[in-house]
């Protein structure tokens, strides 16, 4: 099983950009995916979070602004970010906990996709 990350990269405050977060493999039920973030000298934070049933969880600096979803279809999930600012600068990495098709657990990290909030 993969995860793939796409959609950073440079954008202006006050800009948007969308990122997605493809899983391939033998996944039976995602529990829960998240997005998590680290700017440099900083430790590893969550941002957002999506449960099985759709419940929604963010870190308040980012409410208002983000929006996590999921598209189950797919095994894919999105983290639409408007109205960024310069402290939004991070590299950002989604987590999928997840049941595999053989029973077993999985519990992995994307490799990672750059932000970049500057004018």
């Amino acid at each position: 099983v993969q995860l793939v990350e796409s959609g950073g990269g440079l954008v202006q405050p006050g800009g948007s950009l969308r990122l997605s977060c493809a899983a391939s493999g033998s996944i039976s039920s995602v529990i829960v995916t998240g997005w998590y973030r680290q700017a440099p000298g900083k430790q590893r934070e969550l941002v957002a979070q999506i449960g099985s049933g759709g419940s929604t969880n963010y870190a308040d600096s980012v409410k208002g602004r983000f929006a996590i979803s999921r598209d189950n279809a797919k095994n894919t999930a999105y983290l639409q970010m408007n109205s960024l600012k310069p402290e939004d600068t991070a590299v950002y990495y989604c987590n999928v906990v997840a049941r595999l098709e053989s029973g077993r657990p999985f519990n992995s990290w994307g490799q990672g996709t750059q932000v970049t909030v500057s004018s």
